[in-house]
């Protein structure tokens, strides 16, 4: 089982920048695939970005390419989603996932953008970008 804390969230003006957080309770962190999430009110949720189990390969969407950086912290089982130039359309609760990078899958160097590839959830954290 994994338990991810997600923290870092909060209020923000446009153009300005949060860091989010993601603690991992588990021992094998560098054998787990991350991602970032977000669902803003009466949407569906949507992939931010990923990082694979090593932070060699990343993903991101469309709409935060440029602007957000993924990264992690195996040494402090952390992943990271640095965000900058933050718009209105950022505001949104935002969840870290992971799933584990299981050997010989399509998963095993390339983390999914997929939600229903994960497997753990964190508890999500507000992000809100006023004008």
């Amino acid at each position: 089982q994994v338990h991810l804390v997600e923290s870092g969230g909060g209020m923000v003006h446009v153009e300005g920048s949060l860091r989010l957080s993601c603690a991992a309770s588990v021992s094998t962190f560098s054998n787990y695939n991350m991602g970032w999430f977000r669902q803003a009110p009466g949407k569906e949720r949507e992939f931010v970005a990923s990082i694979n189990k090593s932070g060699t390969g990343t993903n991101y969407a469309d709409s935060v390419k440029g602007r957000f950086t993924i990264s992690r912290d195996n040494a402090k089982n952390t992943v990271y989603l640095q965000m900058d130039y933050l718009r209105s359309a950022d505001t949104a609760i935002y969840y870290c996932a992971a799933v584990f990078a299981r050997p010989f899958s399509s998963t095993s160097y390339v983390a999914p953008v997929r939600d229903d590839l994960y497997d753990y959830w964190g508890q999500g954290t507000q992000v809100t970008v006023s004008s």
